[in-house]
């Protein structure tokens, strides 16, 4: 039997959350699928913490949701800067709370049906919808250098793929990258027993410190969002803003704004691990079991495994959930889908949320700084397109499994 519901969020993660909120909050009919928090409990290390600051943290920024509102019923405190952990149960306080009734199964296939959507579960199950929002974070996006394609799982591998990285005590290990993911990674792998190495292509490690964002100055110089460097940080928080600006000046905001780098914090952890700068690795190839990399000045490196904190492109082509009659409308920029005020695709009732809508709106919406933002603009583009507020209703009931079920 096929349901039908007004609106669809793909993906249950910190921006299909806050849309879910707000959608339920204007009385929409909403259905949210996918395993809430699943790329923050099952594509990040655990023992990892925020490199995001308290104040750009919030899911939503909704009242009463916020992380203060889930530290003080809580009735303990939250350690700074936030561990993972924290952040995930934080996750499904709100799901609890703010949303309710998310269904776990995963969404296999969207296409064009009757002047909306029709939708397939991955128990096969159908239903067809007026509008979906696409909010299933950045995992389908993980890149990897050329250099290392064609290795076997055991010799290299993305650093989404892991969720404990204690099964590398005792191994050699060279993590390539020079960004918050590989240095923190480095640091727990040296924790949990391995042998590490960083290699990176900049000369140097960019560090992001905090004292400089403390006090009346901070305040001046950064906007609480803390997403890019000293006054431009005020524009990245303001997306309406960014999307004004000549393209050329977009680009400049987010380039400088994403510039791969660790918060200080790290530094004391990683002093035992050996730091290799403005070096490429040029090949990789198996060797007795081992890999054997070779980089730009030369030298090799005979390592058991390694770890490609690489970092992630978006190509909204890479979802393979959506049907190629979907993709081969949709208009795109590098990857990116070109969305209106409402972040509304070039496909009527099409909506996308997070990382996708960087070219549109900036880089605040990699972060989940910018789920409030998100959510808030999604909610008004609906509303304005149907010329009114929607009919308050309950959310629908479908016929889940009764055991969990569904893939990030």
């Amino acid at each position: 039997m096929t349901s039908r519901v007004d609106v669809v969020v793909v993906g249950a993660g910190p921006y299909g959350l806050a849309a879910a909120a707000r959608l339920r909050q204007a009385g929409a009919d909403v259905c949210v699928f996918g395993p809430a928090m699943s790329f923050w409990n099952e594509r990040m290390p655990r023992g990892m913490f925020l490199r995001s600051p308290w104040a750009a943290s919030h899911i939503g920024d909704l009242s009463p949701f916020t992380l203060d509102d889930f530290q003080r019923e809580r009735g303990s405190a939250i350690a700074r800067p936030i561990p993972l952990a924290e952040f995930v149960a934080y996750g499904h306080w709100f799901e609890d709370r703010a949303v309710r009734g998310i269904d776990r199964r995963r969404v296999d296939r969207v296409e064009p049906f009757d002047g909306g959507f029709r939708l397939r579960l991955e128990d096969g199950q159908p239903v067809t919808c007026a509008r979906v929002v696409v909010a299933t974070g950045i995992s389908d996006f993980a890149w990897q250098p050329r250099e290392f394609d064609g290795l076997p799982r055991e010799l290299a591998s993305h650093s989404s793929e892991h969720s404990d990285l204690g099964c590398f005590a005792g191994r050699d290990v060279v993590v390539i990258g020079g960004g918050q993911s590989a240095l923190e990674s480095a640091a727990l792998l040296r924790e949990a027993g391995a042998d590490v190495e960083v290699i990176m292509r900049t000369a140097q490690i960019h560090w992001v410190g905090r004292a400089s964002r403390r006090g009346l100055l901070g305040r001046i110089l950064f906007d609480r969002t803390d997403v890019g460097p000293a006054l431009l940080s005020h524009v990245v928080a303001r997306p309406r803003l960014v999307r004004r600006l000549p393209t050329p000046a977009q680009r400049y905001a987010t380039r400088r704004s994403l510039v791969a780098g660790g918060a200080l914090w790290l530094r004391p952890r990683l002093e035992d691990v050996r730091m290799t700068t403005g070096r490429k690795v040029v090949g990789s190839v198996r060797s007795n079991g081992h890999l054997e990399l070779k980089l730009d000045d030369g030298t090799t490196r005979e390592v058991d495994h390694a770890l490609l904190a690489t970092g992630y492109r978006v190509d909204v082509r890479r979802y393979r959930f959506l049907a190629e009659s979907v993709v081969e409308s949709l208009r795109c920029e590098d990857g990116h889908p070109v969305l209106d005020e409402g972040l509304q695709s070039s496909i009527r009732g099409l909506y996308f949320l997070g990382a996708p809508a960087v070219r549109s709106f900036g880089p605040l919406l990699r972060f989940v700084a910018g789920t409030g933002f998100a959510a808030g603009a999604l909610v008004r583009g609906i509303t304005r397109g149907v010329g009114r507020a929607f009919a308050a209703a309950p959310a629908p009931a479908f016929d889940a499994p009764s055991t969990e079920s569904g893939t990030p």
